[in-house]
């Protein structure tokens, strides 16, 4: 069975007056794919969105959803789509009950069974009022409102901010399950590791454009990780040949470096030096965008949104 393509953009572009939105957008997203979209915040992510679902008109190209013309079939398309914004705001005096009452009367089926259902799932009490719940309990709102009407396409932006590690983890696995029955689930995130954790593919955006379209595991063969190591004095070092340090640089008796190669290569190194401190953690996406992608740098312009 030939593989059907659920979200298509052809030279998509936005400007703001003369600021710049995105650039001549290319992409082709398959039915049941969970696909990720990832860029520095301002790479043009959110304007991506709001294009496909016609909350903006582009300044060029073309957008189809599910087969449908992203302007002329903006209804249908909505119908059948669950889209999670990245700040999503409501009124506050409603509860949460009242307001998924409310969302599903856009649909022709009965939502509320399955809104109850994740609500139980993530833990979110629907008599409270919107205005009186925390930041990752409005969020909840927000997600059980994207899912409530199981969807054929998700679109998430920025979906676990605000969300604690144990609800994120359920959140994850909602989407893994959704997926499964054959929802295709558009991914947008600054958050390399979700990314990597969550999707198939990965299209990489930055100053408006997309530098590249690639697998996951590409992504996570070029993984890097910020080291920090401090010595036991100032002529501590590391030895020599060890593969994978990029750019290091010394502070008295702490070395700073980005670091590509195998983890237990680094132990074993340092394991031969006299070593006080080591932290290790995961480089923000524009550090990895500096690495691995400065060579496809975009044409400058002014910050997208």
């Amino acid at each position: 069975m030939t593989q059907r393509v659920a979200v298509s953009t052809e030279k998509l572009t936005k400007y703001y007056g003369k600021s710049r939105g995105i650039i001549d957008v290319d992409l082709n997203i398959m039915e049941g794919e969970i696909f990720g979209f990832i860029g520095p915040n301002g790479a043009g992510k959110t304007t991506t969105i709001r294009l496909l679902l016609n909350l903006i008109f582009p300044t060029s190209g073309k957008a189809t959803v599910l087969g449908m013309d992203a302007i002329r079939d903006s209804k249908e398309i909505k119908r059948v789509t669950g889209y999670l914004p990245g700040d999503a705001a409501y009124y506050g005096e409603l509860r949460g009950k009242d307001l998924l009452e409310y969302a599903s009367g856009f649909y022709e089926k009965d939502c509320l069974r399955r809104g109850r259902e994740l609500a139980d799932i993530f833990e979110l009490d629907l008599e409270k009022r919107i205005e009186n719940l925390s930041l990752g309990n409005k969020k909840k709102v927000g997600v059980i409102q994207a899912l409530m009407h199981e969807p054929k396409l998700l679109i998430l932006d920025e979906p676990t901010s605000g969300l604690d590690p144990l609800i994120q983890k359920r959140f994850y696995e909602v989407i893994l399950e959704e997926n499964r029955k054959g929802t295709t689930v558009f991914w947008s995130s600054h958050v390399l590791s979700e990314v990597q954790k969550m999707c198939d593919r990965v299209a990489i955006l930055k100053g408006g454009r997309v530098l590249r379209v690639e697998e996951v595991e590409t992504l996570r063969s070029k993984q890097l990780l910020k080291v920090q190591v401090t010595f036991a004095g100032p002529g501590g070092g590391l030895p020599e040949g060890l593969q994978g340090v990029v750019d290091p640089v010394r502070e008295n008796d702490t070395l700073r470096f980005m670091f590509s190669g195998s983890v237990d290569s680094l132990i074993k190194a340092l394991a031969k030096t006299s070593v006080t401190g080591l932290l290790l953690e995961e480089p923000a996406l524009e550090e990895v965008f500096m690495h691995y992608y400065e060579s496809d740098e975009p044409a400058r312009g002014e910050d997208a949104r």
